[in-house]
């Protein structure tokens, strides 16, 4: 498993670095002002339908079923159960599509009604959106072969797809000065990016000889199988979804720039959302799958726990460097062109608000799949709701003292309310236990996050008093100083504290 790990977050980290020097180029041309929130919401819109129907529902209910059916039925009978779920999927994606283009003025109404009192930024917002809504259709497509590769134990071509998003991106805004806008010019490069990874999945699916194909329709049981668990999965996608929504709408009566914000912070709070823990939930849930499939249950349980520590390991040292030295990493990621010092702290601060969040926020996807493994998707949707309800409220309870720093927060907060939920529901079922040597670990994690943020608080101190007075040391410079001390310092207290016998564990086959 582990290797499968690294492959996909391997791919996912170029993805990664890929997109933050598109993010770098965005910031650069675009900025933090009227034209850069009407682009962000054009593109928020596809991607809050992609996370409810594509990526975030469908692969909950898809996965395990495709690989039950074929576990029980040979390749033949999961191929047919695929080709029904590609006819379905794409009928129903082209009818949004269609429905979305006639309808697109109102739906930006409801999405940023605070655009209201700019008309032209309205209007713009409307044409970018247009623009990228049919991205959703194609990356729908992408994460059924996607979906289909996993569980053919075929993960590299679905974890590089994203970066093609990047790269496209990075191409047209190079153009820019060719297009009305430089949002108009991002707005095509993902537009164009959606076919780019359409063909990279359709090609190596196609080579694998699992593509999907059109066929007559037949609500079989395999069929209506899948939509009983696709039903509570996209109740449960969409509930965090109308979070994301929620931030969105208020942010656009917030003073110009607070999207942009949220964008670029967000953007920073996926790096290790995406390398770690979507990467470890990705490869886990067909492992766990075919494990209780053939009766493992303590096997399936065992690779859960490990992922938790696997998980854990890269993902404190994130908390840490976003909770201490947020300004540092904002300024040197993105602070150049029309992106102002002003923006980047605007932004860092909202950075350190999603950091209280993120252990929840990389641990969910691998939390999540023991129940998902068992078909069971309304059981999380129980502790998603809730997170929902906690975070929509809080929202509207902290706008107004903290502006989108206060919608970030909400956020981390109904993600920890979300993931202790989801394994009280787990330990409560015997889906999990919460043996010793695990809550140990969780101590110990503990430990060495905190020393590495002392760490990190006292190097930035020192830097300021060895370069007072002098010629500023470069926002990067200082940035690459702080990863090799904290690197340094995070290394020798995880071998300090967990021994390199826990280290050969973690990592043995």
């Amino acid at each position: 498993m582990l290797g499968r790990i690294f492959t996909v977050g391997g791919y996912t980290l170029l993805s990664r670095v890929t997109g933050f020097a598109r993010d770098i180029m965005l910031a650069a041309i675009l900025g933090a002002g009227p034209v850069a929130d009407a682009f962000f919401v054009a593109l928020r819109l596809p991607n809050h339908f992609r996370a409810i129907f594509a990526e975030g529902a469908f692969n909950a209910a898809f996965i395990p079923a495709y690989a039950h059916v074929q576990e029980r039925g040979g390749s033949l009978a999961a191929h047919l159960f695929a080709n029904r779920i590609f006819t379905l999927l794409f009928s129903t994606q082209l009818v949004l599509l269609v429905v979305a283009w006639v309808f697109m003025p109102q739906a930006i109404s409801l999405l940023a009604p605070g655009f209201s009192d700019d008309p032209s930024q309205r209007e713009l917002a409307i044409e970018l959106t247009r623009i990228t809504f049919p991205y959703l259709l194609l990356i729908t497509l992408v994460t059924l072969y996607g979906g289909i590769l996993n569980v053919m134990q075929r993960f590299a071509s679905a974890a590089a797809a994203s970066i093609f998003l990047n790269l496209s991106m990075m191409a047209t805004l190079a153009l820019a000065a060719f297009f009305p806008t430089a949002g108009h010019a991002a707005a095509w490069g993902v537009l164009i990016s959606g076919f780019l990874q359409f063909f990279l999945l359709a090609g190596d699916a196609g080579k694998t000889g699992v593509l999907p194909k059109f066929t007559a329709l037949k609500l079989d049981e395999d069929v209506r199988g899948f939509f009983r668990a696709l039903g509570p999965a996209t109740l449960g996608s969409m509930g965090t979804q109308v979070a994301l929504f929620a931030d969105t709408i208020i942010a656009t009566f917030l003073a110009s720039g607070a999207l942009s914000a949220l964008y670029y912070a967000d953007r920073l709070n996926q790096l290790p959302i995406g390398v770690i823990g979507i990467a470890i939930g990705t490869v886990l849930l067909p492992d766990m799958s075919r494990r209780i499939t053939a009766g493992d249950h303590e096997g399936a349980m065992a690779a859960q726990r490990r992922a938790f520590e696997f998980t854990l390991l890269f993902s404190v040292p994130c908390v840490a460097a976003f909770l201490v030295v947020p300004d540092v990493i904002m300024r040197a990621m993105f602070e150049r062109g029309a992106f102002t010092a002003a923006d980047a702290h605007t932004a860092a601060t909202t950075l350190a608000a999603y950091a209280v969040g993120l252990i929840p926020f990389v641990l969910i996807r691998s939390a999540v799949a023991t129940f998902y493994a068992r078909k069971d998707t309304a059981t999380p949707v129980k502790a998603a709701l809730t997170g929902v309800a906690v975070n929509v409220a809080l929202k509207v309870a902290l706008v107004g003292s903290l502006a989108q720093v206060g919608l970030a927060l909400a956020t981390a907060v109904g993600a920890w309310v979300n993931l202790v939920l989801v394994l009280v529901f787990a330990v409560r079922r015997g889906f999990l236990e919460f043996d010793r040597a695990l809550v140990l670990s969780l101590k110990k994690f503990t430990v060495c996050g905190v020393a590495l943020a002392v760490a990190l608080w006292a190097a930035v101190y020192k830097i300021d008093v060895v370069f007072a007075g002098t010629a500023a040391l470069g926002d990067v410079a200082q940035l690459c100083i702080l990863i090799v001390a904290g690197a340094v310092v995070y290394g020798t207290s995880v071998v300090l504290m967990f021994g390199s016998a826990w280290l050969r564990s973690l990592v043995r086959p």
